[in-house]
């Protein structure tokens, strides 16, 4: 589960670095911190996209292509599932496992 929440939280951070970098999205970026602040934005934005993508093929029905295209743009297909839990050590213990 770890490795799944990783791929999908690194994936949409690279994208937006790679979109903004490609891009430029318009603007003149002299700067490393305005760079860096677009390129989170931008990964934020495409993280958004993708998971409502996800979830509204899931809550209304679609193709199932789609959803698993949205979740492997996230870095994974599907997105984890995690057992509600209080107990943090059982947390560690299973993403160790």
């Amino acid at each position: 589960m770890l490795l799944i929440s990783l791929l999908r939280t690194v994936v949409p951070l690279v994208a937006g670095w790679i979109i903004v970098a490609l891009t430029h999205l318009g603007f003149s970026l002299d700067s490393n911190t305005a760079q860096a602040a677009v390129t989170l934005a931008v990964a934020g934005v495409y993280y958004v996209v993708f998971r409502l993508v996800e979830r509204t093929v899931e809550k209304f029905g679609g193709p199932a292509w789609v959803k698993g295209a949205a979740g492997a743009l996230l870095g994974w297909a599907q997105p984890p599932r995690y057992k509600p839990t209080d107990d943090v050590a059982e947390l560690v213990r299973q993403s160790r496992s």
